[in-house]
């Protein structure tokens, strides 16, 4: 989800992966993985995601958490029951 969000933004700006990777301060490789949901980007690089794209604050955010959720719960039986209780939680 995350990572095909970041390539479509960055293929839409009609922008090479090294850019972003400069922007990150990672290496081109990694940001490929990033884009191909081999790695996972670090929380902290999000609103610099969203800021060189002029995104709403929290746009790409949900997707990041989202996408985290979704690896943790992807394979339990009891998944969609879990999060139903989450979101009574919250």
């Amino acid at each position: 989800m995350f990572g095909s969000k970041l390539k479509q933004l960055r293929e839409d700006a009609k922008l090479p992966q090294r850019k972003l990777a400069a922007l990150l301060d990672i290496d081109t490789a990694t940001y490929s993985k990033i884009e191909n949901g081999l790695f996972a980007l670090r929380k902290e690089c999000v609103p610099i995601i969203e800021e060189f794209y002029g995104l709403e604050k929290d746009s790409l955010a949900k997707i990041w958490l989202a996408d985290k959720v979704y690896n943790v719960v992807k394979d339990e039986p009891a998944a969609k029951e879990a999060l139903n209780a989450v979101e009574k939680i919250l």
